[in-house]
């Protein structure tokens, strides 16, 4: 366990740190990395010991309470933090509260300037879903000596504009391998082969909650079984419910208080003073 001062002046512990990581690179030791969407799976994976987590701006608070000890790098959205400005804001809040390192899917100019402030940035290469038009799809990058060579400059334009460290996504893994040795970032990778430092899979794709996985992903569960059961157990249970209240089943007797027999004898002869509601 590392001590370090959090970037908004506290002391904490870590299980990793920027220095361990690029350590961990240098010796050749493989990472893992999972997404978190919430508390509970930022929990879960920090007991299971994956190394980090990557979570939503948004989330960092919640989820450094959830596993103080767990490396946690905040992804920007791509619909958020849009001008430089933004992105700088977002990262440093996400910084103060309680992130280690801070994504960015934006420009180099994003990253150079989040990087001039101290904070560890991370970009992207690769496949990028939501520009995959560009690409003619969503398909592997990397398949080509010349696309592999423009993935080794873009690693070096990041490097230049500061970022310790790259999502590597949907690239062929052994253009990766080739080019990796080139490069001093950490790649973060997803759908790249077993080549990259740190190895990042979904939490949905992994724990088998998910319908209809990429080809890259494997389950090493099956969560999506037992949330198909609990639906189908809460559905039961709905049925079961308007069933009885229809036929008067419930509430019973057992579910029901009752007056004591010398109260109800009272109430009555109150309410022969009173005249009904017909309905």
């Amino acid at each position: 366990m590392k001590h370090i001062f959090t970037y908004g002046g506290h002391p904490a512990q870590r299980h990793l740190t920027i220095g361990c990581i690029l350590g961990n690179k240098a010796a050749g030791r493989r990472m893992t990395q999972v997404t978190a969407f919430d508390a509970g799976e930022a929990a879960a994976a920090a007991d299971a010991g994956i190394d980090t987590v990557t979570v939503g701006c948004e989330t960092v608070e919640e989820i450094r309470a959830a596993a103080p000890h767990i490396f946690i790098t905040a992804a920007q959205a791509t619909r958020e933090h849009v001008t430089e400005d933004q992105a700088l804001g977002g990262a440093i809040d996400a910084m103060v509260k309680g992130a280690d390192a801070v994504y960015t899917p934006r420009s180099l100019s994003h990253i150079e300037r989040i990087a001039r402030e101290g904070i560890s940035v991370q970009g992207h290469a690769g496949l990028f879903p939501a520009r995959s038009t560009q690409v003619g799809g969503l398909r592997t990058v990397g398949k080509t000596a010349d696309e592999a060579l423009d993935l080794l400059c873009r690693f070096r334009r990041l490097e230049d504009a500061g970022a310790y460290s790259v999502e590597v996504e949907c690239v062929a893994g052994d253009a990766l391998a080739e080019i990796g040795r080139y490069s001093r970032l950490v790649t973060v990778t997803i759908g790249a082969g077993s080549s990259g430092d740190i190895i990042l899979s979904y939490m949905s794709d992994l724990s088998g909650d998910t319908p209809a996985p990429p080809r890259h992903a494997r389950a090493f569960g099956d969560v999506g079984k037992i949330r198909r059961q609990l639906r189908a157990e809460r559905a039961k249970a709905l049925q079961g419910y308007r069933a009885a209240v229809m036929d008067g089943s419930f509430p019973d007797a057992e579910t029901t208080i009752f007056m004591s027999g010398h109260e109800l004898d009272k109430l009555r002869e109150g309410l022969d003073k009173f005249q009904p509601v017909h309905r």
